[in-house]
């Protein structure tokens, strides 16, 4: 039993190594005791998203046959029957570690199942309801490891935290995204500065993203960083041993905005990525930090194109 916890959480820690680099990053300051626990939630939603995005060759029917089949899996080891998994042990023991809420790994698989029919967003209130599930639900399910002085008071910034990394993310990669037939730029966003799908296809096509798009894009930029802003309170109200793994984190991604930025937010140019030796003089500087220094916003100035009307999602207000 030892021996297939400690495989499961080794091979967590591989998809994390391999797939998440700069969070991993972010996790080896950690103490050591609490990396494999985080490894573990990672190779859980990497898991789930690889038989979403790495199957598509599948028909959809099959590929939400495999997400069921492993879901149901995962819901049957929670309540405590045998699991034959490579990686789901290492999960449900951080699960029983720490007492985390069922309903967040609910809400999560309930939007991984969603990219298996659901191509677009009308409206950005819709996103976040998908979002809810695939980001602030994995800020929720992090926050008990990394352990907070006011739980309570840290639960909506970690909420916001995820769904800032994910909107980064949706913002650097919106030609993988279109590769794989989804759009997460809302509609409404679209038409409001009168791009079409056809027009984003056409710019990754070409590798240039037209003025229209870089003003779209700069208005996501912007959309992004009142998550960011959001979240940072809750940066100083966790554990101070996890303080330096998630102001790294924090610096990291958002940096993925400066380098956006730094590219006239022309995410077709080439892939908005931050530089290994930024990230490592990130990563120092953040142990370097004393506890309860507030981190920085990321925030590049935005051109004129941006409207002023942007307004934080009502998850950050309530």
């Amino acid at each position: 039993m030892e021996a297939e916890l400690a495989a499961a959480y080794d091979r967590c820690r591989e998809l994390h190594r391999r797939h998440g680099r700069t969070y991993y990053l972010a996790t080896r300051l950690l103490p050591a005791w609490k990396r494999r626990h985080v490894h573990a939630l990672y190779g859980f939603t990497r898991y789930a998203d690889e038989i979403v995005d790495r199957t598509d060759a599948l028909p959809p029917a099959e590929r939400a046959a495999r997400l069921d089949d492993w879901a149901g899996r995962f819901l049957a080891g929670l309540h405590g029957e045998p699991v034959d998994d490579p990686l789901l042990p290492a999960v449900l023991h951080t699960i029983a570690v720490f007492d985390l809420d069922r309903d967040d790994f609910a809400s999560f698989l309930k939007s991984m199942a969603m990219d298996l029919s659901v191509t677009s967003y009308p409206s950005y209130a819709h996103l976040l309801d998908y979002m809810e599930g695939s980001a602030a639900a994995i800020g929720t399910m992090m926050l008990p490891v990394l352990e907070s002085s006011d739980p309570a008071a840290a639960r909506e910034p970690a909420r916001q935290l995820g769904f800032a990394f994910q909107l980064t993310n949706f913002i650097r990669d919106v030609g993988e995204d279109l590769a794989r037939g989804r759009t997460y730029l809302p509609d409404e966003d679209l038409d409001r500065f009168g791009v079409s799908r056809d027009d984003l296809a056409e710019a990754s096509r070409r590798g240039r993203a037209t003025p229209a798009i870089r003003a779209l894009i700069a208005y996501e930029v912007r959309r992004a960083q009142a998550h960011y802003a959001a979240a940072a309170p809750g940066i100083t109200l966790l554990a101070p041993a996890s303080q330096a793994c998630m102001r790294t984190a924090y610096a990291l991604y958002g940096g993925i905005l400066d380098e956006v930025a730094a590219q006239d937010y022309d995410v077709f140019a080439r892939r908005a990525v931050v530089p290994r030796r930024r990230r490592l003089a990130v990563a120092a500087r953040a142990l370097l930090t004393p506890t309860g220094t507030p981190v920085v916003v990321p925030g590049p100035p935005l051109p004129r194109a941006v409207p002023a009307e942007t307004t934080l999602p009502r998850t950050a207000a309530s």
